[in-house]
């Protein structure tokens, strides 16, 4: 997993980029970045398969906070990003979320 960051010099958001290497995405016929930018929504920020099988996707996320997400890859595997800032409990406490600071 990665992400990358792209800091906008004169907007106060942030080009985000989440990308799910090819051996998830291999496993999966779809990807979806799913957070607490997005209302959790499983469907509201799929990713695009890459050439490599991977999977990718850019959003513009508020700088001076922080989101929690994870990944879906199919319909029911859930996965975190070891890449991200930090990993907190779900409210359900029986995983965690990753974590993305701007």
């Amino acid at each position: 997993m990665s992400i990358r960051k792209q800091f906008l010099k004169r907007k106060s958001v942030c080009k985000v980029t989440f990308k799910v290497p090819e051996e998830f995405g291999n496993t999966a016929t779809l990807a979806h970045v799913v957070g607490d930018f997005n209302d959790w929504s499983t469907s509201a920020t799929p990713m695009k398969r890459l050439k490599d099988g991977g999977f990718s996707v850019t959003v513009d996320l508020d700088i001076g906070r922080s989101y929690q997400f994870r990944y879906l890859l199919g319909q029911d595997t859930w996965e975190n990003d070891p890449d991200a800032d930090d990993h907190v409990s779900t409210p359900f406490g029986d995983s965690q979320n990753s974590v993305i600071n701007l």
